[in-house]
């Protein structure tokens, strides 16, 4: 058997570094069953904090190898702590190298984030193929630092294209997860338009202190014309408490039009969405691209901070659609914000046409395609190497 064929059938070996853990989990789903991966990444979320990071939970928890390196943060400002940072580059590179020729990858998958800079030098020196995904509108500083070592690299949005090298640029959709799609299926088409709540108000898993108190100003007006499921988040805020509390202050019939929580499943989160006549929200990519794909008109308070206004751009990406409202955290007041509610409910039979505008521009089959690209490039570096 020819050496290139052999390689061909061997089994898959990918490294994926997870800026952006989401997209990254949908492509790890896709990928081949047989596929052997490793995943680097932060095993702790702060420096000299014993607090396990998301992503070391999520991936092991998975029974995925996880290797942790530490290698210096990018800053886009000079200060004090830039160059004790920079000089932790070199130990990350050598970490790097260590795990790559250790288990002789394929391809190194990289979805963002300063992990991957060691990674895709060490990457480079050693021939290993990189792949890049860019889930943003724009292009993540440590994704445009990587980008001329990438072989390919693949974009959520069209819009993306001016900041890489066309050559190697492909359009392939912002991943969303297995789980997403299958229990959307699994909903009866009959239930999904049947006794909705009218508004879901969420700040991310983790919540928004500055969404809960908005809604907390406005609370007993929607609730006398709308239900009003309500994600508050755990933060040290304690807006759960305060909020239950003044729940049981309002009337009865009130009362049973508040469904307050601090968190909803990722099971939960499809229903919810899907049911929710409207959505007040944050703005981070993957809430934006579900948002997009179910049509669901919605009032976005993007984060105000943020390196690039990544969040706002994500907002005026659904605000363009038709179907989404930006409302300005600085700006907002609790009146403000029941009037743009009321203004969109009042006239909810117009956005039909939004929505179907709107799910065009996801495409629901991003993770494969992003699995098939990884597949070509190690394709393409078996064929390679047989011909030298």
């Amino acid at each position: 058997m020819p050496k290139v064929i052999n390689a061909i059938l061997q089994t898959m070996r990918v490294v994926i570094i997870g800026g952006h853990l989401s997209p990254a989990l949908s492509v790890i789903e896709a990928l081949p069953k047989d596929t052997e991966i490793v995943f680097i990444g932060r095993k702790y979320t702060f420096e000299g904090d014993k607090a396990l990071s998301l992503e070391y939970q999520t991936i092991t928890a998975r029974g995925i190898s996880f290797r942790s390196i530490k290698t210096g943060r990018l800053q886009r400002k000079f200060t004090l702590h830039t160059l004790p940072s920079l000089g932790k580059l070199p130990y990350g590179i050598v970490q790097s190298y260590n795990i790559l020729a250790g288990f002789k990858p394929d391809v190194v998958m990289c979805f963002g984030g300063y992990v991957q800079i060691p990674v895709a030098l060490a990457a480079s020196f050693l021939k290993i193929p990189i792949v890049v995904h860019e889930q943003t509108l724009k292009a993540g500083m440590a994704n445009r630092l990587i980008a001329h070592l990438a072989t390919k690299i693949c974009i959520s949005w069209e819009e993306s294209k001016k900041f890489f090298p066309q050559r190697k640029t492909i359009l392939t959709g912002n991943p969303l997860r297995k789980e997403f799609f299958e229990t959307l299926k699994s909903i009866p088409k009959k239930d999904q338009k049947a006794h909705r709540p009218h508004i879901f108000v969420t700040g991310g898993s983790s919540g928004s202190h500055a969404i809960n108190v908005l809604i907390e100003g406005c609370l007993e007006q929607l609730l006398k014309k709308w239900y009003v499921i309500h994600q508050t988040g755990d933060a040290k805020y304690q807006d759960f408490d305060r909020l239950q509390k003044l729940k049981k202050t309002l009337p009865k019939e009130l009362q049973e039009r508040y469904n307050l929580v601090k968190f909803v499943s990722p099971q939960e989160i499809v229903h919810t969405l899907l049911h929710a006549d409207i959505v007040v929200s944050r703005s981070g990519m993957n809430t934006t691209t579900e948002l997009l794909y179910l049509g669901k008109p919605c009032i976005l308070i993007p984060l105000p901070y943020g390196q690039t206004n990544e969040q706002l751009d994500n907002a005026r990406l659904l605000e363009r659609t038709g179907l989404g409202k930006v409302a300005l955290q600085d700006s907002l007041t609790p009146q403000l914000l029941y009037s743009q509610i009321d203004e969109i409910l009042a006239t909810l039979d117009t956005y039909e046409v939004y929505s179907q505008k709107a799910k065009k521009l996801v495409h629901q089959d991003a993770a494969e395609k992003i699995v098939e690209v990884i597949k070509n490039t190690r394709r393409q570096k078996n064929t390679q190497t047989e011909q030298k």
